[in-house]
């Protein structure tokens, strides 16, 4: 999809969907840059992608915090010299009762999540502009759309990553720089051969979701030719938020 020699980074990159997405990028010749604030899961996947054969540099980044995140984009201009792609992954979650969640909690959920999109795509904006434009796509979720009990904090910053993808893709327009999401359903990043039957058979698809399916959507959003796609949220949950629900 023309992603060879490309420049991407990939936050929260250590685990989990980001570290799919970053094997999925350097499997194409990407350069990537691990943006992960757990050392030990940032180097590991630093060196898997080089013992593949993989160009890929760790940056120790909680992307929460603005003078790391800037600091993240200036030390991967320094190296390689531009920015192609951002992947806005990083982001979890605190589930409890509203009646008990704490404003710190409710803040470092949704400085990471929101915030800490909302800071990488900035920041490799300015340098984007000058180099002929690029591409972002933020994670968001399916709970920004749906919800269960004690979701507030992280459906609120998903909301929140839905509606800052087509203002940036709006304020960004005419420095060639295209904003796409992605809103995941169910993925499962542990042991997919652990679930059961009625797991898989819930979904119109027939199956829970594997993080590959997320890497070939951004991919596909960041790939040459689908410039027209702009602004967008990919809906990619095996039919679940078109399902209608309601108990017998």
């Amino acid at each position: 999809m023309g992603h060879a020699g490309k420049v991407v980074i990939v936050t929260g990159a250590g685990s989990g969907i980001g570290r799919c997405v970053a094997l999925s990028y350097a499997a194409e010749g990407a350069r990537v840059v691990i943006a992960e604030r757990d050392r030990a899961a940032g180097e590991a996947a630093e060196n898997y992608i080089r013992e593949m054969g993989g160009e890929a540099s760790f940056i120790m980044t909680d992307v929460s915090v603005p003078d790391q995140v800037t600091a993240m984009v200036m030390t991967t201009v320094e190296k390689y010299g531009t920015i192609d792609i951002v992947i806005n992954n990083a982001g979890f979650g605190i589930w409890k009762s509203p009646l008990d969640l704490t404003i710190e909690e409710w803040d470092s959920v949704v400085n990471t999540n929101l915030r800490g999109a909302f800071l990488c795509a900035r920041e490799a904006a300015r340098f984007m502009k000058e180099h002929g434009g690029g591409s972002v796509v933020n994670i968001a979720s399916t709970r920004a759309f749906m919800s269960e009990a004690g979701s507030e904090a992280y459906a609120a910053s998903k909301g929140g990553v839905v509606a800052l993808t087509h203002a940036l893709a709006a304020s960004l327009a005419h420095s060639r720089i295209r904003v796409n999401c992605i809103s995941p359903g169910w993925i499962e990043t542990g042991d997919y051969s652990a679930l059961r039957e009625e797991d898989h058979a819930q979904h119109f698809s027939g199956r829970v979701g594997r993080p590959e399916d997320i890497a070939r959507a951004c991919l596909f959003l960041t790939g040459e030719g689908n410039e027209f796609i702009n602004g967008e949220n990919l809906i990619i949950d095996g039919g679940m938020t078109r399902k209608m629900i309601y108990e017998p």
